[in-house]
């Protein structure tokens, strides 16, 4: 029997960046740019407030880019303020790179297992789950295994050392990439 489980985002994650005003290492994106054009140049930023002191840091998009390279559809999603567009940069290695950023992404997730429920199974059974990332969000598969089935992540350690819990990729460390996995029980 093969489920379906999908790690889908809740809110934008917090990014980590140092402040430099109180030192503090979060800001929050919520979605707001700011757009400047100077003749035939356009600057975009998305702007990120301090979790501690509030202080607004701007995130670049484009840098002194030529007005008529950049896309209309781009240019009045930046212009409309548009939530979905903040969330596509943030994933953008390219734009994390150039600001010198990481994601937090405590917190800002959520895995939608479908509604099954593992704890009512024979002890016999066999679950092949299929995990399915909504947006790339580094998570723990022993963590992500823990919450979907109701256990401990002592226990789920406790399966894949038993080899009663297998799957084709490393369940150790973080993953942000579809997998799957096979569990015995």
């Amino acid at each position: 029997m093969l489920e379906n489980w999908v790690v889908m985002p809740t809110c934008l994650p917090l990014v980590r960046r140092r402040c430099h005003t109180c030192a503090s290492e979060r800001f929050r994106a919520n979605g707001k740019f700011r757009v400047n054009a100077n003749h035939k140049l356009i600057d975009a930023w998305l702007l990120a407030l301090c979790t501690v002191c509030g202080d607004t840091t701007k995130l670049t998009v484009l840098e002194r880019m030529n007005v008529r390279s950049v896309r209309p559809e781009l240019l009045d999603r930046l212009h409309d303020n548009d939530p979905g567009l903040a969330a596509e940069l943030l994933q953008d290695p390219v734009v994390r790179r150039r600001n010198h950023i990481a994601l937090d992404w405590d917190n800002a997730w959520r895995l939608d297992t479908g509604g099954s429920d593992h704890l009512d199974r024979e002890v016999s059974d066999v679950i092949d789950v299929s995990v399915r990332f909504a947006a790339r969000i580094p998570v723990r598969p022993v963590r992500l295994i823990a919450e979907g089935c109701g256990l401990s992540r002592a226990e789920v350690g406790r399966l894949i050392t038993e080899g009663n819990l297998v799957s084709a990729v490393r369940l150790s460390g973080r993953l942000s990439d579809d997998f799957t996995f096979t569990l015995k029980r």
